[in-house]
C-alpha cells in the first residue's frame, strides 16, 4: 500500500469525476515531460491511450461491478516475510526521504526504538526474510470462518507486496514461499484462495506491479534512489521488456492456475502509462520522471481469459483498468459518482505490528454504516502474525461486527443510497429494487446503530 504520508494528495484525484479524468488524458500525452529522460509515444500507443483512458464500458463487467456493490463488506490480508519483524510492509527497502529504518542488531533483527539503521544492512537482512518463513499455525479454514463470522463477502489477498517475495508458486522467480531457500515450501495462495471460495467467498488478489527485488526493477548495477525502476527505460528496453513480460507471466500464473477469479486488484501506482500521469502522481515518479508502463491492455486481455467478468483495480490509475477506486484509509465526505471501495485498516497498520492499536467496535459499525449510505463498499485489512494466527483483539472486533450484521444485515448487503444519503447521527439506504427504505441511527452505546424500515414512497 502507498504510505498514508501521500493520503492527502491521493484524495484529490480519487475524489475527480471520471469525464475530467478522460478529458485530462488527451493534454498529458502532448505536454508531459520526461526529463531527464526522453519518452517517444507512437500513433498506436496515442491512439490506444485514448481508448484506455475511458471507463469500462462492457455491459458484462458493468454487470459484475454492480454484483460487487451489492458485497459491502470485504477481507484484506497484509501478510508476507515482514510479519516476522513486526514491521511495515516492503517501504523500509524504500531510500526515500520520508522513510527512516531501525538498525539491525547482532542477532540479524531491528533494534527497537531506534531510527538510524544502516540502508544496505537493513536491505540485506530484509532480503533474508524469505530463510525463516515458516509459519507454524498458519490455517486458512480458519480465517475463513473469521471473516464469514464478521459477515465478510469477498477476499483480498497480498500474493505479492513490493518486496517482490511470492506467496504464490511461480515459474519466474525463486523468491517464493516455494522457494528452495523458504523453509515452508507451501503455495499460501492455493491455500488461501480455497479455503475461501469453499466458505462463499468472492476471491480478490492482490498485486504488485512494482516489483523491487526483480532486478529487472531494481538492477543490481544501480543505486535505488526512489520506488521507481533505477535506470533509463529509454536507454534500457530490452531490459523493460523483460519486466513487462516478468509482471505479465505471474499474473498469468495468478489468474490462470488458481480457478475462477473475481478481482484483480493491482497495487504501486508509480507504475503507469503516460496518459494517466498527472499532478498528483508526477511527484510519485521520483527524481527520474520515467512513466513506467508495463501494458495493461495486454495484461487485462489476458487476466480475462479465464476470467471473462473478472474485476481489474488499478489503483489510482484511472480509465478502463480501474474498474472501481479504492481510497486508502479514507471515508469520503458525501457520495461519489462511480463505483468504489474504502480500504482500511482494523488496526493503525496494513501488516501485523505485536502492539496495534485496534479500532472499537462501535468505530466499525459506524464506518461501515457511513460507507454503504454513501455507495461504497468497506475493505477491512488485518495482518496475520508470522506463524499465521489471526490477532486475539482483531478476532474479537469481527466478531462483534458480525453479530451486528446478523441482526441488521438487511440494511446494508445489496442496498444503494437514498437521499438525504446522511443527516445528522442518521444514515439512510434503500434496497436495490427500492421498495424498502431504511434510517440507520448511529448511537455511542451498543449495539451502536440501529435500523428502522421506513415507509417507502410510491413511484409514480
Amino acid at each position: 500500500m502507498k504510505k498514508t504520508l501521500f493520503a492527502s494528495a491521493l484524495k484529490k484525484t480519487l475524489f475527480a469525476s471520471a469525464l475530467k479524468k478522460t478529458l485530462f488524458a488527451s493534454a498529458l500525452i502532448f505536454n508531459f515531460h520526461l526529463s531527464p529522460f526522453t519518452f517517444h509515444l507512437s500513433p498506436f500507443t496515442f491512439a490506444r491511450a485514448q481508448h484506455d483512458s475511458i471507463p469500462e464500458s462492457d455491459p458484462a463487467i458493468l454487470q459484475r461491478i454492480s454484483e460487487w456493490q451489492d458485497l459491502k463488506l470485504g477481507f484484506m490480508m497484509h501478510w508476507g516475510i515482514y510479519a516476522q519483524w513486526g514491521c511495515v510492509e516492503s517501504w523500509n527497502l524504500c531510500n526515500e526521504s520520508w522513510i527512516s529504518r531501525e538498525r539491525i542488531g547482532l542477532d540479524g533483527r531491528p533494534i527497537h526504538g531506534t531510527n538510524d539503521g544502516d540502508y544496505h544492512r537493513y536491505q540485506q537482512a530484509y532480503w533474508n526474510l524469505n530463510r525463516t518463513f515458516n509459519p507454524r499455525h498458519f490455517n486458512p479454514r480458519q480465517w475463513a470462518q473469521a471473516a464469514k463470522n464478521a459477515g465478510m463477502k469477498y477476499l483480498v489477498f497480498t500474493t505479492k507486496h513490493h518486496d517482490g517475495f511470492c506467496l504464490f508458486d511461480s515459474r519466474y522467480t525463486d523468491y517464493t514461499s516455494t522457494g528452495p531457500d523458504c523453509p515452508a515450501h507451501t503455495d499460501f495462495t492455493r491455500a488461501v484462495v480455497d479455503a475461501f471460495r469453499a466458505a462463499g467467498f468472492w476471491v480478490g488478489l492482490y498485486f504488485s506491479k512494482p516489483d523491487w527485488h526483480c532486478d529487472d526493477y531494481w538492477a543490481h548495477e544501480w543505486a535505488t534512489p526512489d520506488r521507481n525502476v533505477n535506470y533509463s527505460i529509454a536507454d534500457h528496453p530490452d531490459r523493460w521488456q523483460r519486466y513487462q513480460d516478468f509482471t505479465y507471466n505471474q499474473i498469468h500464473e495468478l489468474t490462470h492456475n488458481y480457478g475462477p477469479i473475481d478481482i484483480l486488484w493491482l497495487d504501486g501506482g508509480w507504475v503507469r502509462p503516460a496518459w494517466s500521469v498527472n499532478d498528483e502522481s508526477r511527484p510519485w515518479l521520483g527524481c527520474s520522471g520515467q512513466v513506467q508502463d508495463v501494458d495493461m491492455p495486454r495484461i487485462a486481455h489476458m487476466a480475462r481469459e479465464n476470467n471473462p467478468q473478472l474485476i481489474i483495480v488499478d489503483r489510482s490509475v484511472g480509465g478502463r483498468y480501474e474498474n472501481y477506486r479504492t481510497p486508502e484509509k479514507q471515508v469520503p465526505d458525501s457520495l461519489l459518482p462511480f463505483p468504489w471501495e474504502t480500504c482500511m485498516t482494523l488496526g493503525d497498520s496494513w501488516s501485523y505490528s505485536p502492539n496495534d492499536n485496534y479500532k472499537s467496535v462501535k468505530t466499525l459499525i459506524h464506518m461501515l454504516c457511513d460507507i454503504v449510505a454513501k455507495g461504497g463498499n468497506l475493505l477491512l485489512n488485518v495482518g496475520p502474525d508470522p506463524d499465521g494466527n489471526l490477532p486475539p483483539q482483531a478476532l474479537q472486533r469481527l466478531q462483534a461486527l458480525g453479530q451486528w450484521l446478523d441482526k441488521n444485515g438487511y440494511a446494508i448487503y445489496a442496498t444503494r443510497p437514498l437521499a438525504p444519503y446522511s443527516q445528522g447521527n442518521v444514515r439512510y439506504t434503500q434496497s436495490r429494487d427500492g421498495r424498502h427504505h431504511y434510517a440507520i441511527t448511529l448511537s455511542d452505546n451498543p449495539p451502536y446503530a440501529t435500523v428502522k424500515e421506513l415507509k417507502a414512497k410510491k413511484r409514480k
